[in-house]
């Protein structure tokens, strides 16, 4: 049976690195799984991605899964596999910009967690707590995210809040 991790936190709040110490901690023997989601679109994204580059060592395989992330979850997953999931809220946003079908994507991969045998960690940016965006499209992603955050903290095991790169468990399963 799977074990289902959920870390949700602002841009920069320190989510990425805690979860990435929470898979080490999860690993046997072997390595972990990173599947990425950005895309190198220009240089900021390219920093981004370097920075976590970076961070991680030689533990980490990477896959990197712009769209298709309930088949990259299907191919690495295994009883013994940990794979850390970053970003949701960058693949919710590629579905997006593709105009491919939200309620598809999600579906399919809420599909893919509940059916994976290993560990899963997910991580993703919270974006409920401002204010509704001025426009159609940034509205539509502030929709998007939160319904696939609820979702993804719906079937997490655990999920904690990251702030100032302090993290706090909101959910445990007893």
């Amino acid at each position: 049976m799977a074990s289902l991790h959920f870390v949700i936190g602002g841009a920069r709040s320190g989510k990425s690195a805690f979860a990435e110490k929470l898979a080490l901690a999860k690993v046997d023997n072997g390595m972990a799984t990173y599947i990425a989601t950005a895309e190198i679109f220009d240089d900021d994204m390219a920093g981004r991605v370097a920075l976590h580059q970076e961070r991680r060592g030689a533990q980490w395989q990477l896959v990197e899964s712009p769209v298709d992330l309930a088949a990259a979850i299907e191919t690495a997953d295994a009883p013994d596999a940990v794979l850390l999931i970053d970003c949701l809220s960058v693949w919710i946003t590629n579905i997006l910009v593709k105009e491919m079908n939200v309620d598809l994507a999600q579906a399919s991969l809420v599909s893919a967690l509940q059916s994976a045998s290993g560990t899963v960690i997910m991580v993703a940016s919270e974006t409920g707590l401002g204010i509704i965006p001025e426009n159609a499209l940034s509205r539509r992603f502030s929709d998007a995210n939160g319904q696939l955050c609820q979702a993804a903290a719906s079937c997490a095991d655990e999920v904690f809040f990251v702030v100032a790169g302090i993290a706090s468990k909101i959910k445990s399963q007893a």
